[in-house]
């Protein structure tokens, strides 16, 4: 202000005056009317590497080089004729996040298609490796999964303090390895229970997962991590269990029903 002439600020005092007057404060219903009640939205598209995972107790399990992506594939689910020409790349994408905030604090995250399509996801993995003092074991190898997902919601109720989850998918495609048991799966497939192989529905293709998560306690009443599912309902099938690099069958698993399935997680 050292060089502001004193005729200018005057003039600037002045003009300031009656435009601070002008504001006046929003009462509550205007400020109801203006306060996001049309939520975010927000379109993703990504792709992840991680070069190596590892989780340390005394001895530590490493997971190398992850992969999540997109399946850049067309043919998923060929004998229903999936159309998913256009969106087939190595991205995770097709995805549309709706973000809300209820009138009762709860808040919801939807996930869903940009388009009718589903999303297709892949994700692979290298060794999976135990090391200690003793030396290392490759536990798993070779992970690959391509899938689609349907659906997703995450809502945390704020009357229950509980996280929902909720979402469908349908794994086309899950092969890997156990090499400490010489024992590999391939061509892993899950859908709805309900879905018929030859007649097949898009509405019948997903298994619906629903979780409830929450501060529960343990068997000693102390609060720890609570997972509970009341219900999941499923067909599994396996084209092929290698042992000693030698397929020796095939297994299907119909109407697989997991109920009352209660999980509490805490350390030791």
């Amino acid at each position: 202000m050292k060089g502001l002439k004193p005729t200018m600020l005057a003039l600037c005092v002045a003009g300031a005056a009656p435009a601070a007057m002008a504001f006046q404060p929003l009462d509550e219903i205007s400020m109801g009317n203006i306060t996001g009640q049309a939520g975010v939205t927000i379109e993703l598209e990504t792709r992840l590497n991680i070069d190596r995972f590892i989780y340390t107790d005394e001895g530590s399990l490493e997971i190398n080089d992850i992969f999540v992506g997109g399946a850049n594939r067309t043919d998923m689910f060929s004998e229903m004729n999936v159309n998913l020409v256009g969106q087939a790349s190595d991205r995770l994408d097709n995805i549309r996040v709706n973000i809300d905030i209820a009138s009762d604090g709860d808040a919801i995250i939807n996930l869903l298609p940009l388009s009718f399509n589903a999303v297709d996801f892949r994700m692979t993995t290298g060794a999976w490796n135990l090391t200690g003092t003793d030396g290392s074991t490759t536990i798993m190898d070779n992970f690959q999964m391509d899938m689609l997902i349907g659906s997703g919601t995450i809502r945390v109720d704020t009357a229950t303090d509980t996280l929902r989850l909720l979402t469908d998918i349908a794994i086309d495609d899950m092969d890997f390895d156990i090499p400490f048991l010489a024992m590999g799966i391939r061509d892993l497939r899950l859908t709805g229970a309900d879905y018929d192989l030859q007649a097949p529905q898009p509405l019948r293709l997903f298994a619906t997962v629903d979780l409830d998560i929450f501060k529960g306690a343990n068997a000693a009443g102390t609060e720890v991590l609570a997972i509970e599912m009341d219900s999941f309902r499923a067909d599994l099938s396996i084209g092929g269990v290698l042992i000693g690099g030698t397929s020796i069958g095939s297994v299907m698993l119909d109407d697989l029903a997991i109920t009352n399935t209660s999980m509490r997680i805490y350390g030791h």
